[in-house]
């Protein structure tokens, strides 16, 4: 049996749940079962601990700082020396800068959408800025770098480094729809891909507040009325599609990648696709359908008495998933993967699912000493096999293999 790693109770705009000590629920994908000790929304309290143990409020989003201190650990991590495969330390230094973030060399960021993004009217956002942070305990002793207050949503481009079979993967950074972990789960995660022959399109979609997320100021979780995030993801998807020829891309193997808030955004666009917005362009008659998935460390899934988010509705529609989360998760429980994969099972969805016994939140590509490291393997394991990436396509291993 699992203990919630998540207990205290939840709270709503005004009516409170009732708590039901000690009782049990079957939240299995195969024979797993769990406790739940109280009923409630699991992905807010994962976002509440993950919010409490910040430790800077910038702009009234949570500084990166927060997450260079331990992803909501009770206690950062100690060093671990020499963990593995070292990556490149980032041209950077520690503090804040003002302005829309750039890209590293090679990408190419573009505008999602023709004019104003959709509806942004009477929205008032701070200006862009970007603030990066290091932590000699966590993510390899490397530069961390979030982005905050997103109007504009990008997406840049980073063509395969080597020739490959026209597969792309759009890459959804984490940060709880209130920010983007742009490299640790971003740039870095495309450096990965397009080693290994796979066009990497980073999204940058826009934040604070975009999606289901904890707000601070009523200590409850909130969905908005405007699903901003899926509104970029959705429309992302579709640019990608309409350039396929251009950037040398099959339109049959375009898929999604997403970590934390960014696995929910694989989720919904997995399982939502009617337009969360209204046609702009010609381009919303595309399919924004993604051909696979990929949901790291997924949050917002798991909702009051371990169920599944009602707005994700699996079905035969749903695109070959692979989920992947660690039991001792202090953010978002294994909840989020479970109960997404029992519903997949339930659709009849072709699903790989990996829980790893240590891990914690946010490891993406940084070395840490514990298997569950090596999870790129997996995936590219699994590409093949469903057909995705050919036999002899890319290598295993971590960037620095």
């Amino acid at each position: 049996m699992i203990r919630d790693p998540c207990p205290a109770p939840r709270k709503t705009r005004g009516k409170p749940e009732k708590s039901s000590s000690g009782r049990q629920a079957d939240i299995a994908a195969g024979r797993v079962r769990t406790v739940i000790r109280d009923r409630r929304d699991r992905s807010m309290m994962g976002m509440r601990r993950f919010f409490r143990h910040g430790r800077l409020l910038l702009a009234g989003a949570l500084s990166v700082q927060y997450l260079v201190a331990g992803c909501g650990a009770a206690e950062p991590a100690k060093p671990r020396g020499n963990a593995g495969p070292q990556l490149a330390a980032p041209q950077k230094a520690d503090g804040r800068k003002d302005g829309v973030w750039q890209p590293p060399a090679g990408g190419q960021q573009v505008s999602l959408w023709p004019g104003k993004a959709p509806n942004m009217d009477g929205v008032d956002i701070p200006p862009e800025y970007s603030e990066t942070a290091t932590n000699p305990d966590r993510f390899a002793g490397l530069p961390l770098t979030g982005v905050f207050n997103v109007s504009e949503p990008t997406m840049t481009i980073f063509p395969a480094k080597i020739a490959g079979n026209g597969t792309a993967m759009l890459v959804f950074p984490g940060g709880g729809f209130q920010k983007l972990a742009i490299d640790l789960e971003g740039t870095e995660v495309c450096d990965w891909l397009t080693s290994r022959g796979i066009t990497c399109v980073l999204v940058k979609y826009r934040v604070p507040k975009s999606n289901h997320h904890y707000d601070s100021e009523c200590d409850c979780a909130v969905t908005p009325k405007h699903l901003w995030a899926l509104q970029d993801a959705q429309r992302a998807i579709r640019l990608v599609r309409s350039r396929a020829k251009s950037l040398s891309i099959d339109t049959g193997k375009i898929g999604v990648i997403g970590f934390s808030a960014g696995g929910y955004l694989v989720a919904q666009t997995s399982n939502i696709f009617t337009p969360a917005y209204k046609p702009v362009d010609a381009i919303d008659q595309i399919s924004s359908r993604p051909d696979f998935a990929v949901a790291m460390f997924p949050g917002h899934l798991c909702r009051a008495g371990g169920t599944l988010d009602p707005g994700i509705k699996a079905s035969r529609m749903t695109p070959p998933t692979f989920l992947l989360q660690a039991w001792d998760d202090p953010v978002d429980p294994i909840c989020n993967s479970i109960v997404y994969a029992r519903a997949l099972d339930a659709a009849g969805v072709k699903a790989e699912v990996h829980l790893f016994a240590k891990g914690g939140h946010a490891f993406a590509m940084r070395p840490l000493g514990h298997p569950v490291e090596k999870w790129p393997s997996l995936v590219e394991d699994w590409l093949r096999e469903t057909g995705i990436m050919e036999a002899a396509q890319g290598h295993a291993g971590l960037i620095g293999n």
